[in-house]
């Protein structure tokens, strides 16, 4: 059974283990957007980075999952736009996951759309 979950974790401790997926494949300017004070947001929390390649992208998306996995036994209930790579989306559904190259997170600014959120940045 594919979502077999071997512990139960907070969406909290969920961002810290996809935060220190992005981080093992150096990501750039990792954001934590906490939505759990917006009314009718889609998660609790929004965790954005930037890739500066296609093989960048793709190894930030592999390391999250597999951070994530390793230590809770939990698949994405949804990934999107490895095709493409300018913005994969992996979904554990209180936290969303979006891996962008820099030129698409600046078109889309999501930190700008979710301008309510309380933002931390995370330094490398």
């Amino acid at each position: 059974m594919q979502n077999t979950v071997r512990e139960e974790i907070t969406s909290e401790q969920m961002s810290d283990l996809v935060v220190q997926g992005m981080l093992e494949k150096k990501a750039l300017d990792i954001s934590i957007l906490d939505l759990r004070e917006i009314k009718h947001a889609v998660a609790d929390f929004f965790i954005i980075c930037s890739g500066n390649s296609d093989t960048q992208i793709d190894a930030i998306s592999e390391s999250v999952q597999q951070t994530v996995k390793k230590a809770t036994g939990q698949f994405p209930w949804k990934k999107e736009g490895f095709q493409n790579k300018e913005w994969i989306l992996v979904d554990y559904v209180d936290v969303v996951v979006h891996i962008f190259t820099t030129e698409r997170r600046a078109f889309y600014g999501l930190e700008e759309l979710w301008a309510d959120a309380k933002i931390t940045s995370i330094k490398e």
